[in-house]
């Protein structure tokens, strides 16, 4: 088997360390590691495979002989090196918002529009986590029966916004000090009806990005969308409350079998048992759990359903090392 000399930019954050946990436990074809994170970070020591590595800074050299660069260090770094590593014939695949609009550049989730990694021009973005778990499910009933309109609220832990993000939490959790807050007001023990900052029409950034991207990866843009994005206090795992309108009439038992067999989706609906998904169960898997499947009488055919995964896996670091994969097997 060919192997690879990869680069994790942003090693050192909560993504960055998930996507070495992802690549060694899908025994992905490494040959040569490279860890880059900026000043503050290089010289620390990070395990993987069972071999100590270094942490390098990042610079515009840092990318001489790598083939695949892996980027989750945010979209200001990505703005910056991720159009010098691809000059450099770097395929880099890149977890911020700097590229996923760009109609350059494909916006993939391996379940939904893999065929999208073959148009790459040297960079392929990674779907904002919120969108990633959301599309998976929707897609294989999106190919049946045409989803003409989404209701989307989100519950999003505090992992995805950061390492500072955690630790306002566990600082406010034990009633400690914390001068360094990632959040406008507190977390624990609250809600947060914000996520990243307001725009247009007082829609969050948040917000947008689940339109925008939605209609990218689906390849429809008559789908309407609306979604409202909450903070809420859970150190891992996002979960959403959906409400489609399909064009075409379905059954729940439809629904059911359509999920048996979607790639990437696991079942969990059973209210008789209060079996359905929570963040605490979906910690640590690769998969997109759905449950709470039933009909939404206000519309001819409208369902609602209850979507959650791991958001620093499947949201972030599964999707981008799958991406990869594709990239592989399609070479």
């Amino acid at each position: 088997m060919k192997t690879y000399t990869v680069a994790v930019v942003g090693a050192t954050g909560l993504v960055g360390r998930k996507i070495l946990d992802v690549l060694a436990e899908r025994r992905f074809p490494v040959k040569t590691l490279r860890l880059l994170a900026s000043a503050r970070s290089a010289g620390k020591k990070i395990t993987f495979a069972g071999k100590e590595y270094i942490v390098e800074e990042l610079t515009s050299d840092s990318f001489s002989g790598i083939d695949i660069a892996l980027f989750s260090a945010g979209a200001t770094v990505s703005k910056t090196y991720v159009p010098i590593a691809a000059n450099k014939g770097t395929l880099v695949i890149d977890n911020s918002s700097a590229f996923r609009m760009d109609p350059e550049v494909p916006l993939v989730v391996p379940e939904v529009n893999p065929e999208k990694v073959a148009a790459h021009k040297g960079i392929i973005a990674n779907p904002n986590c919120s969108t990633i778990q959301m599309v998976v499910a929707l897609k294989p009933l999106h190919d049946k029966w045409k989803i003409r309109r989404i209701v989307v609220s989100t519950y999003q832990s505090v992992t995805g916004a950061g390492k500072r993000a955690v630790d306002q939490l566990e600082a406010e959790i034990a009633k400690q000090p914390h001068p360094e807050r990632k959040f406008p007001h507190s977390i624990a023990f609250n809600v947060l009806p914000q996520i990243d900052v307001f725009v247009d029409g007082g829609n969050s950034k948040e917000e947008w990005k689940m339109v925008n991207e939605t209609a990218k990866i689906m390849g429809d843009s008559n789908i309407k969308v609306t979604a409202t994005c909450v903070r809420v206090p859970v150190y891992g795992g996002h979960s959403e409350s959906v409400n489609v309108e399909f064009e075409q009439p379905y059954t729940i038992e439809e629904v059911r079998e359509t999920f048996s067999h979607a790639p990437g989706v696991c079942l969990q609906d059973d209210v008789s048992q209060s079996i359905y998904p929570m963040p605490t169960s979906a910690h640590n898997k690769d998969e997109v759990f759905v449950g709470r499947l039933r009909r939404d009488e206000t519309v001819p055919n409208g369902l609602n359903l209850w979507i959650v995964s791991d958001n620093l896996r499947k949201g972030a670091a599964t999707n981008a090392v799958q991406i990869a994969e594709v990239w592989i097997h399609r070479k």
